[in-house]
């Protein structure tokens, strides 16, 4: 048994296939197979269901791959040990949200750059659904989203932090400063939001809708910054993460409405897979943002 041949297994089973396990791994298409059957065969057990085109883990598969994982953990380990840590020059992948991205990655990355110039940090955004996905796929090693809280028997989260929701508008708005505002008070005015598919957003939508009201905006595009610039302009009103105006509030460039009969809070969670191995590159960007970085 040898480890690119464990490397491939549990390529095969993260992606359900064999032409894209090759891909992924620069092999051809048959020498996947040469390795799942060797492994089969020196396992003396069926490894993977094949139904037609559709490839999914026996039960002895899926034992084995459990075990697989293990032994690709506990060698890498070992080969940590033995070189000491040295300096971080591996790759960290990483999916988020827009919003944190724009409001939290900036001075992370530029830690990295400072004192870990050999990393390679590769970002991907998209909606929560779709981090998920990547993550179970092996396709980034850690997921950073803002969502209710989530759990699940194959995940470790190593973040899970309480966050506001607002309404933000411009120093120069009507509303600004006023206090004891309703609903009703804002509901008719211009509004720039995320589209439908941000989680918070449809937070907002469902609480609304449970209030037999609704906003309509003017503009919905999934850019936090854009928004931000937006209604820094006085060009609407907008619902965002606290975290993601705070520095703008701060500065006197935004506010914060006091909307007294509407509250939603999100969570930043930061969670990777139970079998992934975890790098030196992923523990210093979980310290990081464990510590609210800045």
């Amino acid at each position: 048994m040898e480890t690119r041949q464990l490397y491939t297994f549990i390529k095969v089973a993260q992606l359900q296939s064999f032409s894209r396990a090759a891909e992924e791994l620069g092999y051809s298409q048959s020498a996947v197979t040469v390795q799942i059957r060797l492994l089969e065969n020196e396992l003396e057990t069926r490894l993977f269901d094949r139904v037609g085109k559709k490839i999914t883990l026996t039960h002895q598969g899926d034992l084995f791959y459990t075990y697989s994982n293990s032994i690709l953990k506990e060698m890498a380990q070992a080969k940590k040990a033995i070189r000491g840590q040295g300096p971080l020059n591996g790759v960290l992948r990483i999916g988020t949200i827009e919003s944190l991205c724009f409001s939290k990655f900036p001075p992370i990355l530029h830690y990295f750059y400072q004192h870990h110039p050999n990393v390679a940090i590769q970002i991907l955004t998209g909606p929560p659904e779709e981090l998920i996905d990547m993550m179970e796929h092996n396709k980034v090693d850690i997921i950073y989203l803002l969502d209710r809280p989530l759990y699940h028997i194959n995940w470790i989260k190593a973040l899970e932090k309480e966050d506001e929701v607002v309404f933000a508008a411009s120093p120069r708005s009507v509303f600004a400063g006023r206090k004891g505002l309703a609903l009703d008070d804002i509901l008719g005015e211009k509004f720039v939001l995320t589209e439908k598919d941000a989680n918070y957003r449809k937070e907002l939508d469902i609480l609304l809708a449970s209030k037999g009201c609704s906003i309509k905006p003017f503009l919905e595009i999934s850019n936090t910054e854009f928004i931000i610039n937006l209604v820094k302009n006085n060009m609407g009103l907008s619902f965002l993460p606290h975290f993601s105006i705070q520095e703008s509030v701060e500065q006197g460039l935004l506010t914060v409405l006091d909307i007294t009969d509407l509250r939603i809070s999100m969570w930043r969670q930061i969670i990777y897979h139970k079998d992934k191995w975890v790098t030196g590159e992923m523990t210093e960007f979980i310290r990081l943002a464990q510590s609210d970085f800045l």
